[in-house]
């Protein structure tokens, strides 16, 4: 089933704005329910940390659309800090159909495919091997005794004996998920897995907890579109800004969790052919409804402002927007988090300029331009990390510095996501 045609969220300034836009940020049908009693239980339990997460998102291509069926797919993840206990989360929120879980294990990676020995564990859901998701729900698994440290790499094995159908899926890995033929849980080699994706599959977060897991609100979430993706970044080496911020906390001794909710072409206003529900629909389950978290860092509007003027066919078709419409959008998430408690963190679009096919006509750049100064001192965000200076080149502000950015002209490379990253103030998280 091909995934729904983009609807557009239409605003108008006054009054009505701030109705439409909680209304379209809130809205759920009892079909499409992201928050199973599991997920809204691990909402108020303030000793779990989101030590991993990956936006879900609609199947697109590949084996998202075809689903598995007699497969083992392994998948490996860097948690940002560590616990006593582990726990996973699954989605099958984009299925067709109930998910069947046959199996799942926990291990430490080795690279690749590869498990340490005498590291896989099995996994139970309510004390049961294996789990059925209905479509539109989630599942989390019982928790299990495994020790584990910050910025060390767990691989998750997921086992499907009949047909899963589409899976909801994470596009953007930025790292690599691995199938085999039949049950291969327990392997420890990779030799079964002899085939490799660049996203990831049904995985939706990793939580720990224990003794060294501060009990009150522990998680950092960046939210956003393909800057908090890590888009430009090297595959496979965790460079993306949240990782790296996630390492500035460890070296700065703060035990904070960091859990990334970017999907790569999200719009903050209306929906994506190839970036998912619009920002303001997910940001409930992205953000409000994940457990323990302190602080978000909102990183949107890029797409929205360069959606009508670029030929990317992933994120048209895209109504033109306003920098009033833009600033709306941030209003409503700021009221949301301030609402649960959580500190909002605005971060300026960066350059969209310096593409070999411009990306962003005169028009866009005036609405870049004028979303960011909001940013900046429109005081609705309890504070600013400024991507947008930290990219900018000397020269020409409109540009990206050429050692900041991606062969593509628009997305940061690593060094640009270091830079990004050290523009958050730790002491505001």
């Amino acid at each position: 089933m091909s995934p729904s045609p983009p609807r557009f969220v239409q605003i108008t300034i006054g009054t009505v704005v701030a109705a439409v836009l909680v209304a379209g940020m809130v809205r759920t049908s009892p079909a499409r329910s992201t928050v199973s009693a599991a997920w809204r239980d691990a909402s108020t339990t303030a000793s779990w940390a989101g030590a991993w997460g990956a936006a879900v998102q609609p199947p697109v291509d590949g084996w998202s659309k075809k689903g598995f069926e007699n497969q083992t797919v392994r998948q490996v993840v860097r948690l940002s800090t560590g616990g006593s206990q582990v726990r996973i989360r699954l989605s099958n929120l984009y299925g067709t159909r109930p998910l069947r879980v046959d199996g799942a294990t926990l291990g430490r990676s080795a690279g690749g495919g590869m498990v340490w020995p005498r590291t896989l564990t099995p996994l139970a859901f309510d004390g049961r091997a294996g789990v059925v998701i209905p479509a539109g729900r989630d599942a989390v698994s019982d928790p299990v005794a495994f020790s584990t440290s910050a910025l060390e790499r767990l691989s998750v094995s997921l086992k499907f004996s009949g047909r899963t159908g589409q899976a909801t899926f994470h596009r953007h890995a930025m790292s690599s998920s691995y199938r085999a033929q039949g049950d291969h849980l327990l392997d420890q080699g990779s030799g079964a897995f002899t085939q490799s994706s660049p996203s990831w599959y049904y995985l939706s977060g990793v939580e720990v907890s224990g003794a060294a897991v501060p009990r009150d609100r522990n998680t950092v979430v960046a939210f956003g579109g393909a800057l908090v993706d890590g888009v430009g970044s090297t595959a496979g080496a965790d460079r993306r800004f949240p990782d790296l911020l996630a390492e500035r906390l460890v070296a700065a001794h703060r035990p904070l969790a960091v859990t990334n909710a970017g999907i790569a072409a999200g719009r903050l206003l209306s929906d994506s052919g190839c970036g998912g529900e619009e920002g303001l629909t997910r940001f409930r389950r992205d953000v409000l409804e994940r457990p323990g978290v302190r602080s978000v860092i909102v990183s949107l509007g890029a797409h929205d402002i360069a959606a009508p003027e670029g030929g990317d066919p992933c994120v048209r078709p895209g109504p033109r927007v306003t920098a009033e419409q833009v600033i709306a959008g941030h209003r409503t998430l700021i009221r949301a988090a301030h609402a649960r408690g959580i500190k909002a963190v605005g971060m300026t679009i960066p350059p969209m300029r310096g593409a070999p096919v411009p990306y962003l006509g005169p028009g866009g750049e005036k609405v870049r331009q004028a979303v960011n100064a909001w940013i900046r001192t429109g005081g609705a965000y309890d504070s600013v990390a400024d991507a947008d200076r930290a990219m900018a080149d000397r020269a020409d502000a409109r540009l990206p510095r050429s050692g900041y950015v991606h062969l593509d002209g628009v997305h940061p490379n690593d060094a640009g996501h270091l830079a990004i990253a050290g523009t958050v103030d730790l002491d505001a998280l």
